[in-house]
């Protein structure tokens, strides 16, 4: 059983030393630890300290993201013939103790995926709109991947090979919300177990404001939810449509049962207007439904490849 931890980093040359002299050597049912440090363009010696910790080094030659990295990571790990991949913050932010009860989930074939809950209402460097917005922010993440994950941005995470090899991301800005819909949706099993975290000086790169990130998390989710659920998005838009279409129609039938309908000729103009509405938004359901299934035979096809890929580097 081998497992790689992965370290998503960029200008992490200060942090990074201290954070990988707290990893673990040795796990229960782990006969093989490698550390993996993928490198996002840093202009700092982080290459370099990472190489001289014996780290396996992977360098972006510009800046990325995180989501890249981290895709770059599990790509990188899985030809390294990782059996469990553990992501890890450069910042030291998550206590490495805290791996091996990570990782005894998918070692004891309960769960493929573990995301590590921090203790939100504690960590002093969160203000208290902060903690709100996790919360807020995790539930709808729940909802969409109909999980119980009450800690959706948390980096720090186990996977199975298995459910590695399933993972894809679209966009660029972060990889934990996206990944844990996506799992939801392909019915990888997840859990998450409380872990401890380190306090952290340096300032988040990933959320530079609230509002920043709110509005990117909120796109984030809403892009991944169309990519996965386009049916129900456009039928439940093309429902309310008709349903909003029904009220000038009944309005109008009254007055022309009542009146002869003299002057509500409107009514029955937006009415039209709005059942049309509903029955485009139908229509639009219905194609990227088809375009969705299209789409997963081809992520099928992707993990496939993957697998021969990994398989013949192990081989190798």
């Amino acid at each position: 059983m081998k497992l790689v931890i992965q370290i998503p980093s960029f200008n992490e040359a200060k942090t990074l030393p201290e954070m990988l002299d707290d990893l673990p050597q040795t796990l229960k049912g782990v006969d093989e630890i490698a550390v993996l440090v993928i490198d996002d363009g840093s202009t700092d010696d982080t290459a370099t300290v990472a190489k001289e910790k014996g780290c396996h080094v992977v360098s972006h030659s510009r800046n990325q993201g995180l989501a890249r990295t981290f895709m770059t990571g599990i790509e990188t790990a899985l030809s390294m013939g990782a059996d469990l991949i553990v992501n890890t913050d450069a910042d030291n932010q998550y206590d490495a103790s805290c791996i091996e009860a990570l990782v005894q989930p998918i070692l004891q074939k309960e769960a493929e995926m573990v995301i590590g809950e921090r203790p939100i209402e504690s960590i002093e460097s969160f203000s208290w709109l902060k903690k709100r917005l996790q919360r807020i922010g995790s539930r709808m993440v729940a909802v969409l991947s109909g999980t119980q994950i009450r800690d959706a941005p948390s980096g720090f995470r186990a996977f199975s090979r298995k459910a590695a090899e399933q993972l894809n991301v679209f966009n660029e800005y972060t990889y934990t919300l996206e990944t844990l819909i996506q799992a939801g949706h392909r019915n990888i099993t997840i859990t998450s177990v409380p872990v401890k975290v380190n306090h952290v000086e340096r300032p988040s790169r990933l959320v530079k404001s609230i509002s920043n990130y709110i509005r990117r998390s909120t796109l984030t989710m809403f892009h991944v939810f169309l990519l996965y659920s386009p049916m129900k998005f456009f039928f439940t838009l093309g429902t309310f449509f008709v349903f909003l279409g029904m009220i000038p129609g009944i309005r109008f039938i009254y007055y022309f049962l009542t009146t002869g309908g003299s002057g509500k000729i409107q009514s029955l103009i937006f009415m039209a207007v709005l059942l049309v509405a509903g029955l485009l938004c139908y229509t639009v359901g219905l194609i990227t439904d088809l375009i969705a299934v299209n789409r997963q035979l081809l992520e099928d096809i992707r993990v496939q490849v993957r697998r021969l890929n990994s398989d013949g580097d192990r081989e190798d």
